[in-house]
């Protein structure tokens, strides 16, 4: 089926039916370094489990991936406590804002899944608390995925989250009141933003995501990050829970497991076969990509490839 199309003129078409979409949508300017991005930006980029890649527009521009770094974390978390993870957070979509407290205090400390600020927060404790360098195991799993050795954290875009961080800050110590938190809030929230400012182009993004589309193993280089059984989770952990207040919506106008991020980038993989990356810094009112998930949408509706 993903041989009888020409996906070059299918990203073409997309980027030109969202011209009418430019400069709309809201930067996400309450983090400083992020409000001064040019929303008139646009890329696209699709890769096949079988080599094949595609893209469009600026698609070698760097942005901050911001909460897709969540997908990353989760999977180092997986693999280093596996199945011991979801004792201290949950699996289903909150219903909430992603950064709100008020479902954590119902919930005694346990974040509703690992997507949510709270949750995310757990999967990076895990990493400080399992690893000897928390900061070295996130990139080396992402640049080992994204076959690029030159992705980095941008320290800017870090230390702006940080002195704006009073929020995640109190996620944190509520759940340390708990104890599920075992790190000192402040470690933990300076890897937190370190991760989220991890600077990646749509083609790196969508490479990064090729291991969930193909069992667990990056095609390009058959090395094993994951079992087939956990890709598969995370996967369905994608579909609920990973577009925020958007995730039925997305479920029912695209069709993918995905991650977004407030940094305007959405990645979604149809396993088995691709992944694909969009970036456009414009939000909608839950924090997405406007003219992200509008491009996702016309790709799953000209191809007619999802899930369902």
């Amino acid at each position: 089926m993903s041989q009888t199309y020409d996906y070059q003129q299918i990203l073409n078409t997309i980027e030109e039916s969202l011209r009418p979409y430019c400069n709309r949508g809201d930067i996400a300017d309450y983090i400083p370094e992020l409000a001064k991005i040019d929303s008139d930006q646009f890329a696209m980029s699709l890769c096949f489990n079988d080599g094949r890649e595609y893209s469009v527009g600026d698609f070698r521009t760097p942005f901050s991936i911001q909460s897709i770094s969540k997908v990353f974390v989760l999977t180092i978390a997986m693999q280093l406590v596996g199945e011991e993870l979801w004792g201290r957070v949950d699996r289903e979509p909150s219903g909430n804002a992603f950064n709100s407290l008020v479902q954590l205090e119902t919930e005694m400390g346990i974040p509703r899944n690992p997507f949510i600020n709270a949750g995310a927060l757990i999967s990076t404790d895990v990493i400080i608390q399992e690893t000897n360098n928390a900061y070295d195991e996130i990139l080396d799993l992402v640049r080992r995925i994204s076959l690029n050795q030159n992705i980095k954290f941008n320290e800017k875009v870090a230390n702006s989250e940080y002195s704006e961080g009073d929020r995640n800050a109190a996620l944190a110590y509520f759940m340390k009141s708990f104890g599920n938190i075992n790190s000192t809030v402040d470690e933990l929230l300076r890897v937190y933003f370190a991760h989220c400012s991890i600077e990646m182009n749509t083609l790196d993004l969508a490479r990064s995501f090729l291991f969930l589309a193909n069992g667990g193993i990056v095609p390009y280089t058959g090395d094993v990050i994951i079992p087939a059984g956990s890709a598969k989770r995370i996967n369905s952990i994608m579909m609920t829970c990973g577009l925020y207040n958007n995730v039925g919506d997305f479920a029912y106008s695209v069709g993918l497991p995905a991650k977004s991020g407030v940094g305007g980038g959405i990645a979604a993989v149809l396993p088995g076969e691709f992944s694909l990356a969009v970036w456009s810094p414009g939000l909608n009112e839950n924090g997405n990509s406007l003219r992200g998930i509008k491009g996702m949408e016309i790709f799953t509706s000209l191809t007619n490839q999802s899930i369902f």
